[in-house]
């Protein structure tokens, strides 16, 4: 947790204010569009993530989500979002999710600001 917190203020958090959507459907298309679908009922690998800011986290119905996550119980802000992209496996310790991260701050904005609109 103590790493979390200092990595957070290494980089400045996401804001889906300052992110660019279409840069953010670009980037979800290249890393995300393989595993997770953003139309409402589709699951791939990933549930869908149609609607899912301020979502509660393991809502999606018919998905077989970690017991990790279903133990989360903070919904998806802007906020979660951001600390949950920079580094999945490092915020919710034993999601299934296998993807790294985004690191760069920009990338996350985007793609937050993407997500933002999917409603």
């Amino acid at each position: 947790m103590l790493a979390l917190a200092a990595s957070s203020l290494a980089t400045p958090p996401a804001s889906a204010a300052d992110g660019d959507p279409a840069a953010g459907k670009a980037l979800f298309e290249r890393t995300c569009e393989n595993c997770h679908a953003v139309v409402i009922g589709v699951n791939k690998v990933g549930p869908s993530l149609w609607n899912v800011l301020d979502r509660k986290p393991a809502a999606v119905p018919d998905f077989a989500y970690s017991e990790a996550m279903k133990a989360n119980k903070q919904p998806w802000t802007v906020a979660a979002l951001d600390a949950y992209l920079a580094d999945p496996r490092g915020d919710v310790h034993g999601v299934k999710m296998f993807f790294k991260g985004l690191p760069n701050p920009a990338d996350r904005a985007n793609v937050i600001a993407y997500l933002e609109r999917l409603k």
